[in-house]
């Protein structure tokens, strides 16, 4: 797992997808990711160098990079790469393969009348974490190792690689700017999935909303 993180984000992206995310009671089934590749990357937080929010970026392989947006949303990335270079793999989309109770809970925030199919359950990178009960206390973490099934934090779980033929990619979801556009084709999804999110191009408002 770790080895296969220290790679190039833009290879390591189609190779996760149809791998199993495990965290505090819930695995999700990846199904689209987002490659960044830091300060290379006009779309990543890290494209300025470091700050206190983006340090877990520079902390090289297997770490969690967990984010606030919208002043509502938790996202979480996988690090990649070695320390000092900042690059990840955002979890945009997934299917919950077991938990699915704990899942729905979560995603429910309290209101039990709440309808949510099955498939809306990780569709979409915040609703992914808040299925898997990811916070920003995650962030900078290590991941767990894959047969720690008591460990608090996230475990990759590796699957076999997907044939070429059902990875799909493209610009990356709400990246305006430059670093946004379709000469970025850094999101992978598996083709025909419908867990995958919807794509939307991003709305410039003064700057650029960079991972």
């Amino acid at each position: 797992m770790l080895a296969l993180l220290q790679g190039d984000p833009l290879k390591v992206a189609p190779r996760v997808l149809g791998s199993l995310v495990h965290c505090r009671g819930v695995t999700v089934r990846l199904t689209e990711v987002e490659a960044y590749r830091g300060e290379d990357d006009p779309g990543s937080h890290a494209f300025r160098g470091e700050t206190p929010r983006t340090r877990p970026m520079f902390a090289g392989a297997g770490r969690v990079y967990a984010y606030f947006t919208y002043g509502m949303h938790t996202c979480v990335n996988l690090v990649c790469g070695p320390g000092g270079r900042a690059a990840a793999l955002l979890l945009r989309a997934g299917e919950v393969v077991a938990g699915a109770d704990t899942a729905l809970e979560r995603r429910r925030g309290g209101r039990p009348e709440r309808s949510i199919p099955p498939r809306d359950l990780a569709r979409g990178p915040a609703r992914l974490a808040q299925a898997l009960g990811v916070t920003l206390a995650d962030s900078g973490t290590l991941l767990a190792p894959v047969d720690d099934a008591a460990a608090d934090g996230l475990r990759l779980e590796v699957r076999p690689p997907l044939a070429p033929d059902r990875i799909a990619r493209g610009p990356r979801v709400g990246v305006a700017g430059p670093g946004g556009g379709a000469e970025f084709p850094w999101r992978f999804w598996i083709d025909g999935d419908p867990t995958v999110s919807a794509y939307r191009a991003a709305v410039r408002r003064g700057g650029s909303r960079p991972r």
